[in-house]
């Protein structure tokens, strides 16, 4: 099912589109993502992350992925969550604060522009389309990854063309939530080139992709920005 681009995604337009959605979803976007838990579950266990570790939860919104990784890396461990929506981020800080996370550090800033302040050991990219498809924001984040750390990227993706009811969900779902479709067919394409061995697994009968894999030994230098 092919679709033409509604902005670029790297494109100031397009970060202005992402935000205006968001500040709009802020108040309603944690009962939205309800129907995809299983999915967020299966992404954070694909994280194979360990107590005291560090992961980046990158577009991380209301901080829905928190409490997962939390259980994950434990007190000792370190999360850090860059979103760029001041709406999506302060309910994240109000999440931290009401249970007493002091190993989680917000970054409020496009994730292209994050000063990220760790080198980590995994990434978490949970429904995050417009990020995926910026290769400039990409490679910041991979920056901060040791090598060899994994990389779990979920979110939105075509099914096969005659599962129609499907793909009418997801375009559904994907103008209310992306500034482009462009991708959509293969959303983690862009991460491919910074990863090794990336997997990647069909969820909810084809309509949202996970996709894992490790961090490039070799980091690219020649990012397309």
């Amino acid at each position: 099912m092919a679709m033409t681009d509604l902005q670029d995604s790297g494109s100031d337009n397009s970060r202005s589109v992402a935000l205006d959605q968001y500040r709009r979803r802020a108040w309603i976007y944690d009962l939205e993502l309800m129907a995809f838990e299983p999915v967020r579950q299966s992404a954070v266990a694909r994280l194979g992350l360990m107590r005291g570790q560090t992961v980046l939860d990158v577009g991380c919104g209301t901080g829905l992925s928190f409490k997962l990784l939390q259980d994950k890396v434990g007190p000792d461990g370190v999360i850090v969550g860059i979103e760029q929506c001041p709406q999506m981020i302060d309910l994240a800080r109000q999440q931290v604060a009401r249970n007493g996370w002091s190993n989680v550090t917000l970054l409020c800033m496009p994730v292209e522009d994050a000063d990220i302040p760790v080198t980590a050991d995994a990434a978490l990219f949970h429904f995050t389309h417009d990020i995926l498809r910026h290769r400039s924001a990409l490679d910041n984040v991979c920056r901060h990854l040791r090598p060899q750390a994994r990389v779990v990227a979920a979110g939105l993706q075509w099914a096969q063309p005659w599962a129609w009811p499907v793909n009418f969900f997801v375009l559904c779902a994907a103008l209310h939530s992306v500034s482009t479709l462009q991708g959509l067919n293969e959303p983690w394409s862009e991460l491919a080139a910074f990863t090794d061995g990336l997997d990647v697994q069909a969820m909810m009968a084809g309509g949202v992709f996970v996709a894992s894999g490790l961090r490039s030994a070799i980091q690219t230098a020649d990012t397309e920005l």
